[in-house]
């Protein structure tokens, strides 16, 4: 977006403008990893539970207070049911 928001303070056509803008959008969010609707429903599922406190580590009972923690248990747990989620990065 920082890219975007300098370009448009140039003075330019707004053709020229949505041109660009559009190449730019398209360089940012082409190398972005991909996820299904479901996997970001379980993140979303897992956060919340790691906000109540009910989130826990594995078969301990040892609470989550990461984030990034909540957000890896989220995407496990979406692999195992199936969800488009891209491979570890081991």
């Amino acid at each position: 977006m920082f890219l975007i928001n300098l370009y448009l303070s140039f003075k330019l056509k707004p053709i020229t403008h949505a041109i660009v803008i559009t190449v730019l959008l398209t360089i940012n969010y082409t190398n972005m990893a991909k996820y299904s609707e479901k996997a970001g429903e379980k993140v979303e599922k897992t956060m919340h539970e790691m906000k109540e406190g009910k989130l826990k580590s594995g078969n301990s009972d040892k609470k989550v207070t990461s984030r990034k923690q909540a957000i890896a248990i989220g995407l496990s747990e979406a692999r195992k049911e199936g969800a488009k989620v891209p491979k570890k990065k081991s």
